[in-house]
């Protein structure tokens, strides 16, 4: 059976007004820069990382952040143009991997050309039905002469009234346009999780039109995914539980807490989410990077193993597979951001993760289980934690230990083989022998076996 490509998707992503160090505002009169071109440099790194998508946005033309949005028509001058952006996806593709783009279809810029109309014509403007909540009672903290609804009450992020028919008609042109001229083969919806339903319904049977094999994936922080992932509307969501447990477990020296969240989650029994391919992530633009946030550096390891090898699409953020640090301030994400040069990524305090990570990538390729496999607890302590993942004959089991001494576990394993052989370590094998397994996993480290005759 062929498999759509993201159910083995493994990813990169990029914010790329960061990473391609972008003026943090944009003029809209200067000449396009092709920064984004930065980014063909680093594909054989993605390669090398065992990478086939990439998530990378936002893209088009803003006016700061580029969440803002003021034509989705247009690359951001700040990074190109629109042959830039053709270029690069064409170069993408050319190597294997896929391009994700970001679909922010919630709220626009003040500058998006039917908000200024609005600004300028006020009730006789034939945008007024295209935002949420626009009175012309009450003026706005920016005194327009009507008052309107912004994301989250960021009055510069204006809320787009996605039931409006012509909204959706412009949204949906855009997203044509990014398929047919751009050639992408996906999005991730911002804030899906405040996103009219209907419309992401309506977008869904949009894009399998236009792509039989097109991904859509949600931003959703809390919730039941499955509101969001289902054959109607999209097909996986962030994994904000899993993010959380990943960090905290290892922080708090509580395995329980994340095995809890997996078996929740993808149990063989009652797992509720078993059947979906959640988009899994140790960190991303909006959320402070994983190695500022774990007490112990030590535990990158033993977080990026667990990563690579639990249930759902792994997706690393650029930087992080060198342990760079980034923590938000106050006023601004851009910490979390930054400009990267891969020359000088060698030189970070952590450089040896991203080769560990390679290893890592490279099993999950390897394996079928470790892709699609059922999910089962083996064995879970405070600092310790084995799974097992079984996909047809396969049988792998993963075993993990964030204490900084090494130790042994033993368990029963029920299977008709007599050995299990480390793929992450080569030249280690342990017997099966009257239904138990006695492993030793050394100090932040772990092992993911293969279960053999």
């Amino acid at each position: 059976m062929t498999r759509p490509w993201y159910e083995e998707a493994i990813f990169y992503h990029i914010y790329p007004l960061g990473f391609c160090g972008a003026p943090e505002r944009n003029d809209y009169h200067t000449a396009p820069v092709e920064r984004l071109n930065n980014i063909c440099a680093w594909i054989p790194h993605m390669q090398e990382l065992g990478v086939n998508a990439l998530y990378i946005g936002p893209l088009f033309e803003s006016e700061s952040h580029g969440y803002d949005t003021v034509n989705y028509l247009e690359l951001d001058r700040r990074l190109g143009t629109n042959d830039t952006l053709k270029h690069v996806i064409r170069e993408l593709h050319k190597h294997g991997i896929r391009v994700v783009l970001d679909g922010v279809f919630n709220h626009v810029s003040r500058d998006f050309f039917a908000f200024r109309d609005l600004r300028q014509h006020q009730q006789h403007s034939m945008f007024k039905e295209w935002f949420h909540g626009v009175n012309f009672h009450q003026r706005s903290p920016y005194n327009d002469p009507f008052s309107y609804e912004g994301w989250n009450g960021h009055l510069n992020l204006v809320k787009l009234n996605l039931t409006y028919p012509f909204v959706a008609e412009h949204l949906f042109e855009a997203v044509r346009k990014w398929v047919q001229e751009f050639d992408i083969d996906g999005l991730r919806l911002d804030v899906a999780d405040v996103l009219d339903f209907g419309f992401m319904q309506r977008l869904s049977t949009f894009t399998r039109e236009l792509k039989p094999d097109f991904w859509l994936m949600g931003e959703v922080i809390h919730g039941d995914y499955r509101r969001w992932a289902n054959p109607s509307m999209l097909h996986s969501t962030t994994n904000y539980e899993c993010y959380k447990g990943l960090y905290s477990s290892h922080n708090d020296q509580n395995y329980f807490e994340i095995a809890y969240s997996l078996n929740r989650l993808y149990g063989a029994e009652y797992g509720i989410y078993k059947h979906l391919y959640l988009y899994n992530f140790a960190d991303n633009h909006d959320v402070n990077r994983v190695a500022s946030v774990l007490r112990n550096p030590a535990h990158l390891y033993t977080l990026y193993l667990l990563l690579f090898t639990i249930p759902g699409l792994p997706s690393i953020y650029y930087g992080s597979e060198w342990g760079i640090l980034g923590m938000k301030r106050p006023d601004s994400d851009r910490p979390l951001r930054p400009e990267l040069r891969l020359e000088e990524m060698d030189k970070q305090s952590h450089a040896d993760l991203k080769s560990a990570i390679v290893r890592m990538s490279r099993l999950r390729q390897q394996s079928p289980a470790l892709q699609h496999g059922a999910y089962k607890q083996l064995h879970v302590a405070a600092e310790q934690f084995v799974f097992l993942r079984q996909h047809g004959s396969e049988t792998t089991i993963v075993a993990v230990n964030a204490s900084s001494q090494p130790t042994t576990i033993r368990f029963p394993l029920q299977a008709a083989a007599t050995t299990a052989v480390d793929r992450l370590n080569p030249g280690h094998a342990f017997p099966i022998q009257h239904g138990q397994l006695a492993i030793d996993i050394p100090a932040y480290w772990g092992r993911v076996l293969e279960v053999v005759p």
